[in-house]
């Protein structure tokens, strides 16, 4: 019993180096030549595993190759080279017999499914990755880029209430005044309903004026000052709009208006209120252009006439909209909203970044200024930050005796 135990133990031992021998060139190199493959020795051996079972004298030939008939033919190849390897090298017995005889138990069959890809294994694993890469993207957006899209990107700067969202347009630069030019458009209603959230404001006794300004240039809030004096002309109100912009005025531009004389004049005691102040459209509306641009606008709009100018149009309007410059660039719209009702500032999607409307905000507050709301311009018309408007049509008529062709200066 111990002689036989030992030779099982020789020959499970013997196995185990006999499976190093699988992948040789010894081995492959007939393989090679027999079936006429491109391949080397050190090529194929790769594709070829050779394991001894625990505890047997079996050894197990595995070949991955990437058409499943070649993989099994290689693979028999491989065992009957192998074999004819052994018997070479394995020591004769007293018969002249090889003391070690190779036996193939099972040929190699072609594969129902190949072993790799592992397409569910893959798919999942596809799946977190592209979880994870979405997520690593989502982040670094937030991160690298502040620029406010809508409303989720302003929550994280201001609770300011949103008073309205306006739709980009691409032709606002050849039709600014959408209330007048295409009144039943989805954008024109939009301007309607900042009218109406405008009207709700609590302004605890304070006089309806309204400085309308942005944190850079181009976020559109002199289209939004024009329109929204429109609309609430339109609704009956007695509306003064004042083009304090002293540096880049635009609204005599696009009302129509002669603006050589204006704010300006009567700021540095040059003419009177009521000789610059010009009617438009149906007799509700009055625009006070800016004038000639001054070297010191700043020191003009924080003057005590600037105050007395202001009381006097409240007293004498419904409601006074004052359009006034950015302010990062300047102070001006700063001072202005301290001495108005409050602030209404304009925010273009994709433009702005929260950093900016964050210094914008903090400078009105430093002054003493109260943010009234915040008016969302260029919003998309698609995706999670759309516009509200764009699926739904409306009907407006313009009160009668309005004319909606052209504007009517005075």
């Amino acid at each position: 019993m111990q002689d036989l135990s030992q030779g099982s133990t020789f020959t499970q031992g013997a196995v185990k180096s006999y499976a190093d021998v699988v992948s040789t060139p010894v081995v492959l190199e007939p393989v090679i030549a027999q079936l006429g493959l491109s391949a080397t020795a050190e090529t194929l051996e790769p594709k070829i595993t050779a394991t001894a079972a625990l505890d047997t004298v079996i050894i197990e030939i595995a070949v991955e190759d990437e058409q499943a008939d070649s993989a099994a033919t290689i693979a028999n190849a491989v065992a009957a080279s192998f074999t004819d390897v052994v018997a070479e090298l394995t020591p004769l017995d007293a018969n002249g017999q090889p003391q070690v005889k190779i036996t193939t138990l099972q040929e190699a069959r072609i594969p129902a499914a190949p072993v790799s890809p592992k397409v569910p294994l893959n798919l999942a694993l596809g799946a977190l990755i592209g979880l994870a890469l979405g997520v690593a993207v989502s982040v670094l957006r937030s991160t690298l880029d502040t620029r406010i899209r809508g409303e989720r990107d302003l929550r994280l700067v201001t609770h300011a209430p949103i008073l309205g969202g306006i739709a980009f347009d691409p032709k606002a630069k050849e039709r600014p005044l959408i209330v007048q030019s295409d009144p039943r458009s989805p954008r024109a209603e939009s301007f309607r309903s900042l009218r109406t959230n405008l009207q709700f404001l609590d302004f605890g006794g304070r006089a309806r004026s309204f400085v309308i300004t942005s944190a850079v240039e181009s976020e559109g809030k002199s289209t939004t000052s024009a329109n929204l004096a429109i609309a609430l002309s339109d609704a009956g109100a007695r509306v003064a709009i004042i083009d304090a912009d002293l540096r880049r005025p635009k609204l005599a531009s696009y009302l129509g208006l002669e603006g050589a004389v204006g704010l300006t004049d009567v700021l540095i005691g040059r003419a009177q209120l009521k000789d610059v102040l010009q009617p438009w459209g149906n007799r509700n509306m009055f625009v006070l252009p800016a004038g000639q641009i001054p070297p010191n606008p700043s020191e003009l709009l924080g003057s005590r006439t600037m105050v007395m100018l202001l009381k006097e149009l409240e007293a004498e309007f419904d409601t006074v909209l004052i359009d006034a410059p950015p302010l990062l660039p300047v102070t001006d719209s700063a001072v202005l909203s301290k001495s108005a009702g409050g602030a209404i500032l304009v925010v273009s999607a994709g433009r702005a970044h929260r950093g900016q409307v964050h210094a914008a905000i903090e400078s009105l507050h430093s002054v003493g200024a109260e943010v009234l709301g915040v008016v969302l311009t260029m919003l998309p018309t698609k995706g999670p930050d759309a516009y509200g408007y764009g699926q739904y049509g409306y009907s407006y008529v313009r009160p009668e005796g309005v004319d909606g062709a052209s504007p009517t200066p005075a």
